[in-house]
């Protein structure tokens, strides 16, 4: 884990290239650039050459910029909290801009505060235009150091200047780093992932408006989180943008935000999906889930905005209900029936207002985790499909039934089990399921999904294993079948193959004697 001393914060008015500079010194794009003045709302932080800790932040003055007075309120609460979080400031202008009225507004802002504040004229793309950054001198802040975040010039020596602010890396601090439990937020725009993420984060570092679209970008921060039972659980949290249906993403930066929330996803160990209490399952939510589902992540459902609820039974309490818990248990019933494609996953009620059961999601995550590198055992994973298949045979498709000689898993996040069975197409979706859900139950993968590998007869000739395949008697079901019968049948059909080989060799000898006669 890096030193929390050692943390750069780039701060300055908005559209002066604050996120492309950001994107270059970490050295890949983690913040969206757009020319839209405004674009980076939350606070944004990357580890930089397993060195520092670099922040981007929004624009200081994005209500000049035609923002929404709340979200501008809240950008600058986050620059204010970068300021002071920060042992070194890059303050970032734009050369062909020249000094405005907010830059010296910025300037005067960061004069307040005992920091290594470091002057970045940006833009300078051409060398004749470095005459153009002396002008910035008169800010107070020293001699500006020139560069262009979108070509590259100059970012060498101002890393070598950053260097020097820090000093040299503390000893032992490779020692400290420990594995985080990868958690997300996701969800629709405006159902409450940011206020959530603010209370477990315990801070404010993430805006929080009843705008939707607030969150752009998706931000990564480390929690700590000290268990009950005294174990130090350790997470590293990415809040993303509210994800709108394909048909809605109407501007470049919804598209990078959906862009950047699905790599967001694909990094995840554990995906939230924050639902809202008072609208319930949506047609996008379980849009989400499928999202969530086909990434492979294992998936933990947050119904937020419960005070709501708990509010509406205190004063008028609903019919047909004995009690709140009552009508929680059948809430549960009816959002597990609109996500019956989901591995049964863990449902949280909570509240991000009153902070009602928020750390119960740590829990669940740490939970989960355990379980994502499970190894089944083959023997017992063989004999509850035997199980499953007595007590519910598959559909007969064209003339026979589908049926498995032997499973075994291959795999892990997503957990991978594969079934050599006679053919692949006759395993229909319901079954499937079926089967996905006996297996999650059986050994306790709440919320984890599975991944069937499905090998036919055809496939396995084609890999040369013809040789191997076991006979029709030794099948799963058929050994089912055989042990109703009882220790004679099971005898019987053991002789059985020998007995027809016998049967054979007689009825050949007896047509070559009549031959001869």
């Amino acid at each position: 884990m890096i030193d929390p001393s050692r943390t750069v914060a780039l701060v300055g008015r908005p559209n002066v290239g604050k996120s492309r500079l950001f994107n270059r010194l970490c050295g890949k794009r983690m913040s969206i650039v757009h020319d839209m003045p405004g674009v980076t709302r939350d606070l944004i932080s990357t580890e930089v050459r397993d060195d520092y800790v670099l922040l981007d932040t929004g624009g200081i003055g994005m209500e000049i910029e035609m923002t929404s007075k709340k979200i501008s309120v809240a950008a600058e609460e986050q620059v204010e909290f970068a300021i002071q979080a920060a042992s070194v400031i890059l303050f970032v202008v734009d050369v062909r801009e020249g000094i405005t009225n907010l830059d010296e507004i910025v300037a005067q802002k960061l004069r307040r505060y005992d920091k290594d504040v470091l002057l970045v004229t940006n833009k300078v793309d051409l060398e004749e235009n470095e005459d153009l950054a002396d002008e910035f001198i008169r800010l107070g802040l020293g001699q500006p150091l020139s560069v262009s975040a979108e070509h590259g010039r100059g970012i060498t020596d101002l890393e070598a200047v950053i260097d020097e602010k820090l000093g040299p890396k503390p000893q032992g601090s490779e020692a400290d780093k420990m594995d985080r439990i990868r958690i997300s937020l996701l969800g629709r725009p405006n159902v409450g992932k940011s206020s959530i993420g603010n209370r477990l984060l315990k801070s404010t570092r993430l805006i929080v408006s009843d705008v939707p679209g607030t969150t752009r970008d998706s931000v990564e921060l480390d929690l700590d989180y000290q268990h009950k039972d005294g174990e130090l659980l350790k997470f590293r949290l990415a809040d993303t943008a509210g994800l709108r249906m394909k048909r809605k993403v109407d501007s470049p930066v919804e598209y990078f935000s959906a862009v950047r929330t699905q790599a967001a996803l694909d990094r995840s160990d554990v995906a939230f999906l924050v639902i809202d209490a008072v609208d319930g399952v949506t047609k996008q939510d379980q849009a989400l889930a499928g999202d969530i589902l086909d990434a492979g992540r294992a998936l933990i459902i947050v119904v937020n905005k419960w005070d709501l609820i708990i509010d509406r039974w205190t004063h008028d309490p609903i019919d047909g209900f004995k009690n709140l818990k009552h009508f929680l248990k059948s809430y549960e019933e009816s959002l597990r029936k609109e996500m019956f494609f989901l591995p049964n996953p863990p449902v949280l009620f909570v509240s991000a207002v009153t902070g009602f059961e928020i750390e119960s999601m740590l829990n669940a995550a740490a939970s989960i985790q355990a379980t994502l590198d499970m190894k089944l055992p083959t023997g017992k994973l063989n004999n509850l499909i035997e199980k499953l298949f007595e007590a519910r045979a598959p559909k007969i498709v064209g003339t026979k039934r589908f049926k498995v000689f032997y499973a075994v898993q291959t795999g892990s996040r997503p957990l991978r089990i594969r079934f050599f069975c006679n053919r692949v197409e006759r395993l229909d979706p319901g079954y499937r399921r079926y089967l996905e859900k006996a297996i999650i139950h059986e050994f306790r993968l709440s919320g984890c999904p599975v991944r069937f590998d499905l090998v036919g007869k055809a496939r396995r000739y084609e890999e040369g294993e013809g040789e191997n395949v076991p006979r029709q008697s030794d099948t799963i079901q058929n050994k089912a079948r055989i042990r109703k019968m009882g220790p004679d049948a099971a005898k019987m059909d053991t002789k059985h193959p020998e007995r027809r080989k016998r049967i054979t060799q007689v009825k050949a000898a007896h047509n070559e004697s009549a031959k001869k006669r």
